[in-house]
């Protein structure tokens, strides 16, 4: 669904590697987990497999389509929820939810059943036809993830997810995501909350200075170091730091 194949970053205001010789290969019906040392290159990561950054060292394909050579293509196939929200204020969320369909090409009939289902599942039926400006940042967040799924995307990529949510606006996010997976579709976070990471993903990898350190099932990885929590794993593998 996503493969990465020798993709480098290098910001030209340093001169120095945000991602190193990156390789990731992600599979349909998985959750995947991407964490790493604030700073590592999570974040440079998806925003140029989104393509708000230019891929020049490197390939990226997303559901079969070359993100240079397929952009459109490539984009249609992924929905993006970014670690803060760009949404428009002074429209509803309805208005907020049909201008993304609008973008997507999805149907009238498709959209309306996608966002009547996710509308309800997120108890948003009492706020949708309100001014996005007056929501919460709970709120905002549900609004941004149905607009990432009003196409129903085939890899659908968030950053930070649960910065900020209540408990029960994880919870809703969190069984979205088994769902999307479950439909076999792919799901691919960064998170800094391991304990949610070690619960929900199927596989992960750790990046760290750029460079991948550490990929596979959880249980692997830390049969094979000793380690009782992913949080021991990672620790140790990034010298200490938070993730």
């Amino acid at each position: 669904m996503l493969k990465i194949e020798n993709f480098s970053k290098t910001y030209k205001s340093t001169g120095k590697k945000a991602v190193e010789n990156l390789n990731l290969e992600l599979f349909p019906g998985e959750i995947f987990g991407l964490l790493g040392p604030n700073g590592a290159g999570k974040s440079t990561t998806i925003k140029t497999v989104c393509g708000i950054l230019a891929c020049e060292e490197g390939t990226i394909t997303i559901n079969g389509y070359d993100l240079k050579k397929q952009t459109i293509d490539a984009k249609l196939s992924m929905g993006y929820v970014p670690d803060n929200h760009e949404t428009y204020d002074k429209l509803s969320g309805m208005e907020y939810i049909n201008f993304m369909a609008d973008v997507y090409g999805v149907s009238i009939e498709d959209r309306k059943a996608r966002g009547d289902k996710f509308i309800k599942i997120f108890n948003l039926e009492e706020a949708i036809n309100k001014q996005i400006k007056t929501y919460s940042h709970g709120m905002k967040q549900k609004i941004v993830v149905i607009g990432a799924l009003i196409h129903n995307p085939k890899l659908w990529i968030l950053d930070e997810p649960m910065m900020g949510l209540d408990p029960s606006s994880a919870f809703e996010l969190k069984e979205a995501m088994r769902q999307h997976a479950s439909e076999g579709n792919t799901v691919c976070f960064s998170s800094h909350v391991l304990e949610v990471v070690e619960k929900l993903c199927d596989r992960i990898c750790i990046i760290d200075d750029g460079k991948l350190v550490a990929i596979g099932k959880i249980e692997d990885l830390k049969g094979n170091s000793g380690d009782n929590s992913l949080e021991d794993y990672f620790l140790k593998l990034t010298g200490g730091t938070e993730a």
